[in-house]
């Protein structure tokens, strides 16, 4: 056993797959005198009784990235490592029981060839071709993944290990870390039974036992560990018989995956019966050392999968069962890991929590080692980032969500899918208000906000799952026009909002910022970039006076964004940073109508010479005061108002009195994501996100290369100069389509591939579907026509105007 050193640059909690994967990479990007801890032997956690599959079909982009650098690296790593491992390439079929499912595929099938795996949409004569004894009658298809295939994970694990060792790092094992706590001058101090050692950077990649972990850093992780069966039968004749193995079968609408285990099957079911442990730290609390153990047999839970599989693939029956594997696997609320920075903890990082780590290890250590050497990350990875989850994803919450998860594993991957456990989490003081009213409430970073209005008589309340237009369709078109005609109402809570004020802070933000400040008095979009020029995020700045501002964000960005700032936050500075989310509500009023509802109930002059488009002033509105801005989302005349959310209530009811007279009506964050469609605003990590530049993003308006350096101008300097390789577009779609672009659809142009869309939607003031997309740069010419592969048929679609809707904002400053 090798000993423990003083010292060392990172210390790797975790001697799993990810973990062992992280110390590989890091040693691969040139870091040595990195040290990996595990508190028993390596792969003792989850990864020893991992089933060992590698798919690479994923609904998200980045996810399939990580994988799919996962199954190439396999491929690879014994030869380059000089380690014998088995990783047994035999491919993988989806099946689909349903047209809805062979769509999901159809997109999944898009993105994959984007990315270069050649995927490919089988029939049930493929199917039946490809593996002999499927039963298929009742199947309508499915899907080929080339890439996929078993492997074993310890030797996977030790492998890397071994990379990591003869690169230089240090692996001790039996060193449980008992504490970690951080130095005056910043660097962290671990302990363990076999000494301390001092390090620059700590990483949690401690699998289920995460959380435990965590507690050392003040960090309530998202956790919770779920039981996982899988069952190997004996030996079959007929498999012994064959040259080759069958390749690796998933039902998705069954829930399990089925595939050859030597010269038998391993069946793994996803069932509905979820069994989370180790939740109540009082009545069941974790072991002070579970490794290498599992937890009892249980099949009574897998007698519906095992009868559905046995049906599905009839010599599945024809053999007993010689091993029974039930083991804990982590979960956190929305199934996909923790990789990145920890939340609020400078020189910290998380790799853990991974339920499908053997497929995601390779991937996973590459990202995490780009976050660790260089700070960011080559793939927009939000996905997976841990600072996607804020204070609201609690103990209670993380177990409905992980136990929600587990039972719909292989759900369909629905738009719109407003899933209801671990709900309410958080609430504006108007959610019983809008539910009494028939509101249909969807969870966006733990808010509730109404997502649409079911027409009284018209409308069933709950969203019917379709990738088409569904039942709220019409509903949501009537709150735009509402909104274009009349008046609309929103809530709209959530928004991360950071205080900024004191000497020399307003200097200091213009040093992150791409552009400019407004002067005090008026509002405006600031833009952050990294080193590369890539899109980090979006603020709406708020300037009270020279060196007082509002800083406000999606409600999802909050640690995300806090951390940046505190990032770069100079020492001894004369100003502050107060994060007031939790302070402030929001309402946003909008419509031609809506300076008469806005005026009826407040004194300021609202003409537009007197409140122009842009601008802000202090408003009073019975008891109570806020702020005015004269800006909307929707791109109509409107405010934002932005109210003490004790008397948010209070202010709602009286608007909506005065604007009775002028229909005022409520409208959901459906209609307001149509109406931003139009304007062809943005949305961060869909439109705005590091897989784009500044420029990419049609945002050089916001770049002021005049002023003193800032984060990322020498690149965003270097792309003005050579050319952006690609661009921000609108696309109109051909008329009658009735599904939308998906996330990361494939633009075609002549049979060539030629851009992605980044969000897809209805607009229903111009009557049409609309794509915003990043595109060739010589392709961005109105009138230029396109293809959109909207869940595997390719749409005709035109380059438009940008913006689609009102482009002189004759609307927004009337």
């Amino acid at each position: 056993m090798a000993e423990l050193p003083s010292h060392a640059r990172v210390v790797v909690i975790g001697g799993g797959a990810v973990g062992c994967s992280t110390l590989y990479h890091l040693a691969l990007m040139g870091w040595r005198d990195c040290l990996l801890l595990e508190k028993n032997e390596l792969t003792s956690g989850s990864t020893w009784h991992a089933a060992g599959n590698c798919p690479t079909f994923s609904g998200s982009w980045s996810i399939m990235k990580m994988q799919r650098y996962s199954t190439a690296l396999y491929k690879r790593l014994a030869e380059e490592v000089d380690y014998p491992m088995n990783y047994h390439n035999t491919g993988s079929i989806r099946l689909a029981h349903s047209r809805d499912r062979m769509e999901e595929f159809a997109h999944v099938c898009s993105m994959a060839h984007h990315q270069g795996i050649e995927f490919e949409m089988m029939t049930t004569a493929e199917m039946q071709a490809a593996y002999p004894f499927l039963e298929v009658h009742d199947l309508e298809g499915g899907i080929w993944d080339p890439t996929d295939g078993d492997i074993d994970p310890a030797q996977l694990t030790q492998a890397l290990a071994k990379g990591a060792r003869d690169l230089g790092q240090k692996i001790v094992r039996f060193a449980p870390v008992e504490n970690v706590v951080r130095k005056p001058n910043g660097e962290w101090e671990v302990t363990t039974p076999l000494g301390k050692v001092t390090c620059e950077i700590v990483v949690n990649a401690a699998g289920y036992r995460a959380a435990e972990v965590g507690r050392f850093f003040g960090r309530d992780i998202p956790c919770v560990t779920m039981a996982h069966q899988f069952l190997i039968t004996e030996e079959i004749a007929e498999l012994k018989a064959r040259d080759e193995q069958l390749p690796l079968l998933r039902d998705p609408d069954s829930s399990y995956y089925l595939r050859q285990e030597r010269d038998g099957l391993l069946l793994g079911p996803y069932e509905w019966k979820a069994t989370p442990h180790w939740v109540d730290s009082r009545n069941d609390p974790m072991p002070e050392d579970f490794s290498f153990q599992l937890y009892p047999d249980d099949l009574e839970r897998l007698e519906w999968y095992i009868e559905d599989a046995c049906a599905r693939v009839p010599l599945l029956g024809t053999a007993g069962v010689s091993k029974v594997i039930n083991g804990p696997i982590p979960y956190t609320p929305d199934g996909n890991p923790l990789l990145g920075p920890m939340p609020g903890v400078p020189n910290a990082f998380e790799a853990c929590v991974f339920s499908f780590g053997i497929t995601q290890g390779g991937g996973a250590g590459k990202v995490a080692a780009e976050w660790i050497v260089n700070g960011e990350t080559e793939w927009d990875m939000w996905s997976i980032d841990p600072r996607r989850f804020t204070s609201y994803a609690t103990k209670e919450y993380t177990r409905a969500k992980a136990v929600e998860l587990y039972q719909r594993e292989y759900g369909i991957g629905y738009p719109n899918e407003e899933r209801e456990a671990g709900r309410p989490a958080k609430t504006s003081p108007l959610y019983g208000h809008l539910k009494a009213k028939g509101a249909s409430f969807g969870a966006r970073a733990g808010w509730e906000r109404a997502c649409w209005f079911p027409r009284p008589g018209k409308d069933e309340p709950e969203n019917k799952l379709s990738f088409h237009h569904t039942n709220w369709f019409e509903a949501v078109g009537e709150e735009c026009r509402a909104v274009a005609e009349g008046v609309g109402i929103l809530d709209l809570p959530g928004f991360s909002r950071f205080e900024l004020k004191g000497a020399g802070a307003a200097a200091w933000l213009e040093t992150l910022i791409t552009g400019k400040l407004p002067k005090p008095g008026r509002i405006g979009l600031i833009y952050f970039a990294d080193e590369g020029g890539r899109i980090l995020t979006e603020m709406t700045v708020t300037r009270f006076s020279e060196e007082h501002l509002w800083l406000m964000t999606g409600a999802g960005a909050e640690w995300h964004d806090r951390d940046w700032l505190l990032q770069h936050w100079p020492e001894n500075a004369d100003f502050t940073l107060e994060n007031v989310s939790t302070t402030w509500g929001t309402l946003v009023l909008t419509g031609p109508k809506s300076r008469e509802v806005l005026a009826a109930v407040c004194e300021n002059d609202l003409s537009s010479a007197a409140f122009p488009w842009l601008s802000h002033q202090p408003v009073t509105i019975g008891m109570a005061r806020g702020q005015a801005i004269r800006v909307s989302y929707a791109g109509e005349l409107g405010w934002e108002l932005h109210i003490p959310n004790e008397q948010l209530v209070g202010v709602y009811e009286r608007l909506w009195a005065a604007g009775e007279a002028h229909g005022i009506r409520d409208f959901g964050i459906y209609a307001l994501e149509s109406l931003r469609l139009e304007k062809c605003y943005r949305s961060w990590k869909m439109d705005l996100s590091t897989d784009f530049t500044i420029l990419e993003g049609g945002l050089e308006r916001f770049v002021a290369f005049d002023k003193p350096d800032f984060i990322g101008k020498a690149a965003l300097q270097k792309e003005k100069q050579e050319g952006s390789k690609t661009g921000f577009a609108a696309l109109l779609l051909e008329e009658g389509v009735t599904a939308e672009a998906p996330y990361l659809s494939t633009i075609w142009l002549n049979g060539e591939r030629v851009g992605l869309t980044t969000s897809g939607g209805y607009g229903y003031r111009i009557g049409r579907s609309i794509a915003l997309a990043n595109l060739r740069s010589d392709l961005i010419a109105v009138g230029q026509e396109l293809e959109v592969e909207i869940l595997g048929e390719r749409k005709k679609a035109t380059v438009a105007a940008d913006p689609l809707y009102d482009p002189a904002n004759e609307r927004l400053k009337a």
